[in-house]
């Protein structure tokens, strides 16, 4: 049990996973160089834990293991203990995370590292048990192995240390990348996909939204029917399984079985973000109502319970309440009969809920929530579709207030820049496909949260919480901005959010772009063993994927040559890391044509956002911009021959541009039109 009579060095801290564990017993430090000092000057090694605060797995390691007086008499002792939230400085957590998969040939979290006084790694792992487990080491086996190691025969320590640094220093090799590439990319997720329940995989199924954004546009551009079957089987399971929270929304982390239904249970804003992009953009495909609901759906999710007063989103919620993963999303058949009376048949139907429960193990006599086909329920009652959904609404909502009143899982207020940025586009995304108003206010309201509170004398910052802006911005946290604004233009037309997006891609170029192409995830060492310049993409996309994007985006709309070529620039810099792993970089192969040969772009000089717009700027047109410009705005950030653009005889004017050629002026909408929708 937790006793507050410890108190360490955590306890000054800002963020909510590192003051979870103030006052366990475990003389922890935060990382810094005190830490590493202090392993310098009493030549011990270092202990790193690192986690974040909604890891079910990492409370029950600190239940286990850090809140025990022996272990932590073990770790005081002949080690120097440091924590590190990883959602709070994610280069840590990236650099020995690519340590514990290399060594191991797996990864997650907790990630348990030892390393030297100098930060080199020479063991890693994940959770592990107190004891010995199961074939399983135990921490205190662990500990007691390493410190004899290190006490008898440190120089091999040492090497073996150094050769681990030496493999993270290799970068991938620069090169040339074709496209069939992409072709290698969709088989691969062919030979992957569940056939059965959608997704990819065959034992805990992850959503991976940016798989279903390279699905979509591989679907458009080679009109290829396989891959929309995919997207719609694995979009339509997500939304009717377990992973989804059917009475407040919003999607949980992952399932921990194939068929979506047994979900961990904690809610992360970057998914949130992710997933709202990709229900949208299969709705503007295929114009289903189910994806336009759910994206409704996760909006109403995020605004309600995950935006701050004062507009920034917080970044989880847990999977745990009261000590129990999941004890407040689950149901007993008898609490239900109690709530709806004559409506439970029905609903217990709809939910898959019964008697004894549809859950094992400890959670034996409960249930999770998911629905099997609406349409054989209200078959099975004789009821119209629309009449089911309506019945099962008002029973959601009795279901929904009933469980406001249990305890709720703990909710990690921080505030980060690069998952804000994800939902700022996501949010402006959703208005300007689903019109929502509400979408479009939130997401002005966090840039503007953004701008006030983590723009610090021109420089921008990673995290925020009670009142401290701290941690300089990554990669992530620019390219995801910049992301976010470039939605923000498209949802609105407003050229300010342009010069935001080209003012950050300018520090961007200035301070992470490394000489041979691609982006550094920092701006400097920040004292860690190796600069990382990475581009596989995992539960986000990489923040390299997303600005090559970004880039082609912005030269496409300003007509600015320099841009597209640092994108094409990203490509070569990877060459290597794709051409090994193209499931890995959907993201980046999503654009990767319109990188090697070019995209279509519209500049639309008009007073007005004139009506064709409207409907263009809904649908999903791959490798495509639109650009509006009025003669009268200050558009003096922009190349002299965009500028120099303007209206022919007083009328609305379309320059059309395609990888071979720019079009004459036009003033006829029928043939912008035509031309855009029947290429």
């Amino acid at each position: 049990m937790k006793d507050d009579k410890f108190t360490n060095r955590l306890i000054h801290e800002k963020s909510p996973y590192l003051l979870q564990h103030a006052h366990n017993p475990v003389n922890w430090y935060p990382w810094g160089e005190e830490a590493f000092e202090t392993a310098r000057k009493h030549n011990k090694p270092v202990f790193l834990s690192i986690g974040y605060s909604t890891c079910h797995w990492c409370h029950v390691m600190a239940r286990e293991s850090f809140e025990d007086p022996e272990i932590a008499d073990m770790l005081n002792e002949k080690f120097v203990a440091v924590k590190v939230d990883r959602e709070e400085r994610p280069d840590i957590d990236a650099v020995y995370m690519e340590a514990c998969q290399m060594m191991t040939g797996t990864g997650g979290w907790p990630l348990t590292v030892i390393t030297t006084p100098e930060g080199e790694p020479f063991f890693a792992g994940t959770y592990f048990p107190a004891e010995d487990r199961a074939g399983m080491p135990g921490l205190k086996t662990i500990l007691e192995r390493v410190a004899l190691l290190w006490e008898r025969d440190p120089g091999t320590v040492i090497e073996t240390a150094g050769d681990v640094v030496r493999a993270l220093k290799k970068q991938s090799r620069p090169g040339d990348v074709g496209l069939e590439i992409v072709e290698r990319a969709f088989e691969a997720l062919k030979r992957g996909f569940d056939r059965t329940h959608g997704g990819f995989g065959s034992d805990q199924k992850f959503p991976v939204p940016q798989h279903i954004h390279f699905l979509l546009r591989h679907h458009i551009k080679r009109k290829d029917e396989v891959a929309l079957e995919m997207v719609n089987l694995t979009l339509e399971r997500m939304r009717y399984g377990g992973i989804y929270d059917h009475l407040g929304y919003g999607f949980h982390r992952y399932a921990v079985e194939p068929s979506w239904t047994i979900p961990h249970f904690e809610k992360m804003l970057y998914d949130q973000a992710l997933i709202l992009t990709a229900y949208l953009d299969a709705f503007s495909v295929t114009g289903r109502e189910l994806y336009r609901d759910t994206s409704l759906e996760i909006t109403e999710y995020v605004l309600r319970d995950m935006q701050s007063p004062a507009g920034g989103f917080y970044s989880a919620e847990d999977a745990e309440s009261e000590g129990v993963e999941g004890k407040y999303y689950l149901w007993r058949a008898s609490e239900i009969r109690e709530l709806l009376g004559d409506e439970a048949p029905l609903v217990m139907s709809y939910f898959n809920v019964l008697e004894d429960g549809n859950c094992a193990g400890e959670l034996r006599g409960e249930n999770i929530l998911h629905v099997r086909s609406p349409e054989k329920v209200a078959e099975e009652y004789g009821i119209t579709t629309d009449e089911l959904r309506e019945r099962i609404d008002n029973a959601r909502r009795v279901l929904l207030e009933r469980r406001l009143e249990r305890t709720p899982p703990s909710r990690d207020d921080k505030v980060l820049t690069d998952w804000n940025g994800l939902m700022i586009g996501a949010l402006a995304r959703c208005h300007r496909i689903t019109g929502s108003p509400e979408a479009l206010k939130s997401s002005r309201k966090c840039l503007g949260f953004i701008r006030n509170n983590l723009w610090v004398d021109g420089r921008l910052m990673h995290r925020y919480r009670e009142g401290e802006a701290a941690i300089g911005g990554s990669l992530d946290d620019h390219a995801f901005l910049i992301w976010g604004l470039l939605e923000m233009y498209d949802a609105t037309f407003k050229e300010k959010y342009l010069k935001m997006a080209l003012e950050l891609s300018e520090v961007l170029k200035e301070n992470f772009m490394a000489p041979d192409g691609g982006f550094y995830f920092t701006n400097d060492s920040c004292g860690l063993i190796v600069r990382r310049k990475d581009s596989l993409e995992g539960a986000i996309p990489s923040g390299n994927s997303v600005h090559m994007l970004n880039l082609l985006r912005l030269g496409s709309i300003l007509e600015d040559d320099e841009l597209t070529g640092m994108a094409r620039g990203i490509v070569s810099a990877f060459a290597s890391r794709i051409k090994s792993a193209p499931s890995a970089h959907t993201f980046l192969l999503s654009h990767l044509e319109w990188a090697l040969k070019g995209g279509r772009s519209l500049t639309v000089i008009c007073p007005h956002t004139p009506g064709i717009l409207e409907g263009l700027r809904r649908e999903l047109i791959p490798d495509f911009t639109i650009t509006l410009k009025d003669e009268a705005s200050d558009w003096s950030f922009a190349p002299g021959h965009l500028r120099s653009k303007g209206m022919v005889n007083g009328k609305c004017t379309y320059y059309l541009c395609d990888p071979e050629k720019c079009y004459p002026p036009s003033t006829d909408d029928n043939e912008i039109l035509e031309y855009i929708r029947g290429v």
